[in-house]
């Protein structure tokens, strides 16, 4: 039998794709990526003078959100008004972070509780909005931006690692849920990516942490990015509960 071959095109025309940090470096890259792929976007961020530029420059089918993801009134929300401006949400991408590094003996509750709010709390509020759209659809694409810290945790870090550590978990609770509904919940784990994040890290201890880089670099959020568009795609409609690493080879897992 001759197989028949295919030419793969990812191809989001006609999506609608919500984005949050998409002020961020990665989040820029990101929505970056999947309006270069077809889909309309609908960016939030609590810096609005980096979403508007990000509008300004991408020029059509992009619609601005002001949402401030501790602010839980705000958070449920904005699924809502996404609808009301562009009619659904087809992809949803909880990319918006925040660090509140602390050791563990030194930390606060507040430390603890605004990491949790933004990293796990609003990604849970949102997925269960947007699933809800995505449903009456049946189709979607859910892809929660982790990180290697949730995986293999990191000193000084234990509130970010727990709350992208809970936020693998929570994803693949969703992809069992929302599979019969051909919707798709994957996780994208960025290793050091060059970002302002990354940037603040005091050079011998930056240096450090590339040499456990099997690749020998920093990567790109434009890396990130084509990770988060090919999971957002149709070609990608075998794959959920899955967790996509891009770390240069700092972790094999």
């Amino acid at each position: 039998m001759k197989l028949k071959s295919r030419c793969i095109v990812f191809d989001l025309s006609g999506k609608i794709a919500l984005v949050t940090g998409a002020s961020g470096a990665i989040g820029g890259a990101i929505a970056r990526i999947l309006h270069n792929l077809g889909a309309t976007l609908a960016i939030s961020g609590t810096r609005t003078t980096g979403l508007e530029a990000l509008a300004q420059e991408l020029s059509q089918r992009i619609y601005v959100f002001q949402c401030d993801l501790s602010c839980m009134t705000e958070v449920d929300c904005l699924v809502n008004e996404v609808e009301h401006r562009c009619g659904r949400v087809d992809i949803l991408v909880n990319n918006a972070g925040i660090t509140r590094d602390n050791l563990l003996l030194k930390m606060t509750n507040d430390e603890w509780n605004q990491v949790m709010m933004v990293n796990l709390e609003a990604p849970f509020r949102l997925m269960r909005g947007a699933s809800r759209s995505m449903l009456k659809g049946k189709w979607g694409r859910i892809v929660n931006i982790s990180s290697i810290s949730g995986t293999v945790g990191n000193a000084g870090q234990a509130n970010y690692a727990a709350s992208k550590s809970a936020l693998l978990g929570l994803s693949k609770s969703a992809a069992l849920e929302l599979a019969r509904r051909n919707i798709t919940v994957n996780c994208v784990a960025p290793g050091l990516i060059q970002s302002p994040m990354v940037d603040a890290i005091p050079a011998l201890h930056r240096e450090g942490l590339e040499k456990r880089i099997p690749l020998a670099r920093v990567g790109r959020p434009e890396e990130v990015a084509a990770a988060v568009g090919f999971l957002a795609s149709d070609e990608a409609s075998y794959i959920t509960g899955h967790v996509l690493h891009v770390n240069g080879g700092m972790s094999m897992v």
